[in-house]
């Protein structure tokens, strides 16, 4: 993952968002661009019997939870209130749901921050995430695991809908892209999102997933 330098609920309410706009990071010359070569499967498969899953669940989604953090913050600056009024990917908007169950409107910003800082709070558990050799991973690790993707595919999606013209300014829409695949490739492996929760990318996914054709790969430049 050397490639990229660098109880709360979120659901779908239902509702569409304004009619939904072109999908520029579907057009060709951009799908191609990739950081890697390589078959990602390969990456996320568990290496040996000798590793434990919930062990390797653990250092994938902490790795991703930081790619995925540092991703966005190349495009935070233009991730406002006012450009941003609601959490939205394609024709869907995402509430926010405390610990009681209220349901809450935010800001993408405002999402984002609460993703982020519950993530963060989650993998920095030592009773959640233990780090120490022979502790015990708790009953509920696996749901807490695929809360978090669910979290962190929102984040991403949001990218691609609304900051994907600045990320393509920034010239990292390889490393969005090798991103957003590789996840992609992990929680499918693993069975960690429902389908129907990811569906609204699916034709980016099915994309981004296949191989490129041999001699194609168009890698990007670093600055």
């Amino acid at each position: 993952m050397d490639w990229l330098m660098g109880k709360s609920k979120t659901k779908s309410n239902g509702k569409k968002a304004p009619a939904e706009e072109k999908k520029h990071y579907m057009e060709p010359e951009y799908t191609k661009v990739r950081v890697v070569d390589f078959d990602l499967k390969d990456l996320v498969s568990l290496p040996t019997k000798e590793i434990d899953l919930n062990e390797w669940l653990a250092s994938n989604t902490t790795t991703f939870f930081n790619l995925i953090n540092l991703q966005y913050s190349t495009i935070s600056e233009f991730c406002t209130g006012d450009t941003c009024q609601a959490m939205t990917a394609c024709n869907t908007i995402y509430y926010w749901y405390d610990e009681r169950g209220k349901k809450t409107k935010c800001t993408a910003p405002q999402y984002v921050d609460l993703v982020m800082t519950f993530v963060q709070k989650l993998v920095t558990d030592e009773e959640i995430f233990p780090t120490k050799y022979g502790k015990d991973f708790p009953n509920s690790f696996e749901s807490l695991v695929k809360k978090v993707c669910r979290y962190l595919f929102h984040v991403l999606a949001h990218i691609y809908w609304a900051h994907f013209k600045e990320t393509v300014a920034l010239e990292l829409q390889g490393h969005l892209n090798t991103l957003y695949a590789h996840f992609i490739v992990f929680i499918r492996e693993f069975n960690l999102v429902e389908p129907k929760e990811i569906c609204i990318m699916d034709d980016l996914s099915e994309v981004l997933c296949a191989p490129l054709p041999p001699h194609t790969h168009n890698h990007v430049t670093e600055r």
